[in-house]
């Protein structure tokens, strides 16, 4: 499975540099997103982006992209996680993403440009798609 971070989803629906490679993962089927991260991309759409809630849910309901519920272990893990890996003004992770990278499971992998989340997917051997950022970059 492919799990998604926030701005994979936002560079989709915001026509960013990594839209066509994000495009063709959810083509390829087998996506899916921790239900927190759903959250980001819900409140980046609306609240920064200015978006109507029924254009952003209309949107999200097309892709029929399986939420992947935060249970108590994948909690406590990503708390593990942020805890080990956190570093002020170096690897600024967030909880969100630490979540994200609790979820992912040995044959999972993540797509994301966040140089601090993939940072800690290496670190943990999780698999990494990287996409670009707004500038092009990747992680």
């Amino acid at each position: 499975m492919t799990l998604l971070d926030a701005y994979a989803l936002i560079a989709y629906f915001q026509g960013e540099p990594a839209a066509a490679e994000v495009e063709d993962l959810l083509r390829a089927g087998g996506c899916a997103i921790p239900a927190i991260t759903l959250a980001e991309v819900i409140d980046f759409l609306r609240r920064r982006a200015g978006n109507p809630r029924e254009h952003v849910m209309a949107a999200l309901a097309q892709l029929a992209l399986p939420a992947i519920a935060v249970d108590s272990d994948t909690g406590a893990r990503a708390g593990e996680l942020r805890a080990i890996h956190y570093e002020r003004g170096a690897r600024e992770v967030s909880l969100a993403d630490c979540v994200l990278a609790a979820s992912c499971r040995a044959e999972d992998r993540v797509a994301t440009s966040d140089p601090a989340l993939a940072a800690v997917l290496r670190a943990e051997s999780c698999a990494l798609v990287p996409l670009p950022d707004s500038t092009g970059a990747r992680p």
